[in-house]
């Protein structure tokens, strides 16, 4: 099975790709289904058709949906959520208050990822296609299943092991609940229904993301941060597509100015992702609404590419052996030194670009050695690792 996320900055046409994506490979025979997990969905738009949060038969072999939040809560959330508007009830919200609160933001991201994860094992579909949100909403998503994984390893256990001593002590001296068994085991069967869904979409051969931009300055320097975040949660781009460039057809000398602005926009582009294949489709005379319109979209921008097909072999993380030193390389393109922190801590590695972290875990060879340096080169980060010999520790590296 392939699975496909298509994200970029809002309105650069990204539901419009996907759905022309999904409905291509419809087309070549394989059972298909494109999900929208952004939350301002406009893809049952696109299809021109009617769609609810399970699966909905559009064409032949392809069937789409749109994740609705507020009906899966009750089912995978209902524990907790009692529990917590009984918290802030006790301490003093109202009924409509608390019930709001309780809805936690990222909610919609987990069950948008919990919906991935089913599709995957339910081996029904030889494609699954993401119709993600804009950029901001895809990198909190992507970067949820190291984030939960992080915290129910850590953390869970902990707060488990402290709530069952302090509740009998709380219970004689306060009326505040605390939470029971019940509700740890409700949230520990939520996470177990996202158990490897971060394997599978940092998994080059099953999955791919597609970067959707427009030749725009804003939406290209956006496009770059995304391709540098999903490098570092070590998500893996195949291809970029361009939206919405001037055809040739127009010469309307009013139109100059504009098309000789796309062509540097274009070429700018093509350098700066290189080696990624870039896909390009022109400004359509009319609005892309509806099966017709999506397969000669959809021709245009795959022409006799397989769009199911992995675009580009790159691995976002690899480790090397260089004489007696090891050396890990991640995939960071466009990352600036500026914005760029790296440490050791234990047996993790730590990597903040901007406002995003990850704690890479190091492999049991590397985790006896120290780290000697790290630095920018190949549009990535190269952490260096001292021969074994050299002992172990834990320090900072700048690049």
């Amino acid at each position: 099975m392939r699975t496909l996320l298509f994200t970029g900055k809002g309105g650069v046409g990204k539901t419009t790709v996907a759905a022309a994506t999904a409905l291509r490979c419809a087309d070549a025979g394989l059972r298909t289904i494109v999900v929208s997990t952004d939350p301002a969905h406009s893809l049952a738009d696109a299809l021109d058709r009617p769609l609810g949060s399970d699966p909905t038969a559009v064409v032949d072999g392809l069937w789409a949906q749109q994740v609705d939040a507020s009906e899966h809560l009750e089912d995978a959330w209902g524990a907790v959520q009692a529990y917590l508007v009984e918290l802030l009830g006790w301490g003093g919200l109202d009924d409509i208050e608390a019930e709001e609160l309780s809805i936690l933001p990222g909610l919609d991201e987990l069950f948008a990822l919990a919906e991935i994860k089913e599709h995957a094992d339910a081996g029904a579909w030889d494609v699954v296609v993401i119709d993600c949100g804009p950029t901001a909403e895809t990198i909190r998503l992507l970067s949820l299943p190291e984030v939960l994984s992080w915290y129910m390893d850590r953390v869970f256990p902990l707060e488990r092991t402290v709530a069952k001593i302090v509740r009998p002590v709380l219970s004689r001296m306060t009326s505040m609940p605390v939470a029971g068994d019940h509700v740890f085991g409700a949230a520990r069967r939520f996470y177990e229904r996202l158990d490897g869904v971060r394997a599978l979409l940092t998994d080059g051969a099953r999955t791919s993301v597609r970067i959707v931009v427009n030749p725009e300055a804003v939406v290209i320097a956006e496009a770059r941060r995304t391709a540098t975040y999903l490098g570092l949660f070590g998500y893996g781009v195949d291809a970029v597509v361009v939206n919405r460039l001037l055809p040739d057809e127009i010469s309307d000398p009013w139109f100059k100015a504009w098309k000789e602005l796309h062509a540097e926009h274009l070429a700018s582009i093509e350098r700066g992702f290189a080696p990624l294949p870039v896909l390009r489709a022109g400004l359509a005379a009319a609005e892309l609404v509806g099966p017709g319109c999506l397969r000669r979209f959809g021709a245009e921008v795959y022409g006799e590419l397989q769009p199911e097909a992995r675009l580009h072999q790159g691995v976002p993380l690899r480790v090397e052996k260089r004489g007696g030193s090891h050396v890990l390389w991640l995939s960071l393109p466009f990352a600036e030194r500026d914005e760029l922190e790296v440490g050791r801590r234990d047996h993790e590695l730590l990597v903040r670009v901007g406002p995003h972290r990850r704690s890479i875990v190091l492999p049991d060879f590397l985790r006896r050695r120290d780290v000697t340096g790290a630095s920018l080169r190949d549009d990535g980060l190269e952490v260096s690792f001292a021969p074994a010999a050299a002992g172990a520790g834990a320090q900072d590296a700048t690049p």
